[in-house]
């Protein structure tokens, strides 16, 4: 469509936009877990194991998402991240994730994958780095 064929040239704007709304949202599920800020019914009183490794996970790589930093690799390793917590701790629930809450974390999982393709886009560091 000619309406939409101008947008093209704003892609790179447009992806760094996501990646930085996306990791803005991670960093939360970071810091609820981490800090049990926003504060949570469901926040653990002793963090150990997995749940703090993935607290961590979530805090930092989404902090080096926001800035796009070492965007590919952290990207990478996130995706992986969403992958797992959906296994293990949302399908054993139910099988659909509108059922067992587990579709944020298939969402976050596609995005980071598209974003270890992708890149970082525009407003990022890796940029700086590669010039």
């Amino acid at each position: 469509m000619k309406l939409f064929d101008g947008l093209a040239r704003y892609q790179p704007q447009a992806l760094g936009v996501l990646r930085i709304m996306t990791a803005l949202q991670f960093i939360e599920h970071g810091t609820q877990k981490l800090f049990n800020f926003p504060a949570s019914d469901h926040a653990a009183t002793a963090l150990s194991g997995l749940p703090l490794a993935a607290g961590i996970l979530e805090f930092v790589g989404g902090i080096l998402l926001a800035l796009g930093l070492f965007t590919r690799p952290v990207a990478f390793l996130l995706a992986g991240e969403m992958a797992i917590a959906y296994f293990m701790a949302h399908m054993p629930r139910d099988f659909f994730p509108v059922n067992n809450s587990g579709d944020s974390a298939i969402s976050f999982c596609f995005i980071f994958l598209y974003l270890v393709f992708a890149g970082a886009g525009a407003f990022a560091l890796d940029n700086r780095r590669s010039a």
